[in-house]
């Protein structure tokens, strides 16, 4: 399995091209308790062989930490790589608990030049803004970011979590190449407003938690009883105590279909989320995040699963009757801004 490289796609119009799978690095040294690092430096280069080509990461993953956990791999891989960054979020040392959100020009700025120190690059491929500040006008935080793209520092703008006027009114300030937000078979908030302006705009599409963080591959039930203090999947609602057994119960159609197919349930979580390219008439380029070869090979052996209309009326009902927020404070997504 995972022998044969994946297929590419022009990430947004204008946009650079890509396998059709990345992959999100934030596990790899951040948020899911203990990890390798040499099985996950080893990870970075499975996937580059596989035909992985979008690496995304984040300032805020270990406040700065896993992009220099990149950078080695970056430095010799750098013109494979189209590498993916993010501002906009940190948190307060006196809170941990509470997040920062900042969208002023002022703050891009900073960020944009510690993010290229610590991975060690010119250029960063693809610059989003990781979360939206409400009381900052759009324009304005994208007006700055385009001075980025303008100096060299940047080569395309993303943004992450927004609602679909506000895809729009950034567009119309500067060309935005991709839409980063949680997209999977539990989560479908996006499919009521934004991931239509973003195939109308010619916006590509980056599912993050495609693999519904761990949950829809059925490697856990209760996170609270399974995971490591360290894991934050124990704050979240949809995997702790009643709600985890009530969503654990909707993974029978996703094992139905994988024995179907002979896959795995994540491989099906995952092709439901690749398919919807077509069906939804844009580039759609999940990143599901892992730290271990065997799953990278598993990932990109999903993208070779067609699966039928019988499948997918199969898996069709399991969003509605999920139980739980995505997180506990959604307040930090999009939710309500539609």
């Amino acid at each position: 399995m995972g022998s044969e490289k994946i297929e590419t796609v022009e990430l947004g119009t204008g946009g650079p091209r890509v396998g059709v799978q990345g992959l999100g690095c934030m596990g790899m040294s951040f948020a899911y308790g203990p990890t390798d690092a040499d099985e996950a430096r080893a990870t970075l280069e499975r996937a580059l062989e596989l035909g992985v080509t979008l690496y995304d990461t984040a300032d805020v993953y270990g406040m700065g930490e896993n992009e220099k956990f990149l950078a080695p791999f970056l430095k010799e891989h750098r013109d494979e790589v189209v590498l993916a960054t993010k501002f906009a979020l940190s948190y307060d040392p006196e809170k941990p608990a509470q997040r920062v959100i900042r969208n002023d020009r002022a703050y891009i700025r900073q960020s944009v030049e510690a993010s290229l120190r610590r991975l060690g690059v010119d250029t960063i491929d693809l610059y989003y803004m990781h979360r939206r500040d409400v009381h900052v006008p759009i324009e304005e935080s994208v007006g700055a970011m385009a001075e980025l793209v303008a100096e060299g520092k940047v080569k395309h703008l993303g943004l992450s979590e927004v609602a679909g006027s506000e895809l729009r009114a950034a567009h119309a300030v500067h060309p935005i190449t991709a839409l980063q937000s949680e997209w999977s078979l539990f989560s479908r908030d996006v499919e009521d407003g934004v991931v239509a302006v973003a195939a109308e705009l010619g916006v590509g599409f980056v599912p993050y938690s495609p693999l519904g963080r761990g949950f829809l591959t059925g490697s856990f039930v209760s996170a609270d009883k399974e995971l490591t203090e360290d894991d934050f999947r124990r704050q979240q609602p949809r995997f702790t105590g009643d709600n985890a057994a009530a969503n654990a119960a909707l993974l029978e159609p996703v094992r139905q279909v994988a024995k179907a197919h002979g896959a795995t349930p994540g491989q099906v979580a995952l092709a439901w989320v690749q398919q919807q390219a077509e069906a939804r008439g844009l580039a759609v380029v999940p990143i599901p995040g892992t730290r271990k070869r065997s799953r990278i090979e598993e990932n990109t052996a999903a993208t070779r699963i067609a699966l039928s209309k019988e499948d997918l009326a199969l898996l069709e009902p399991i969003a509605g009757q999920v139980a739980g927020e995505r997180y506990a404070d959604m307040t930090y997504t999009s939710a309500g801004r539609e």
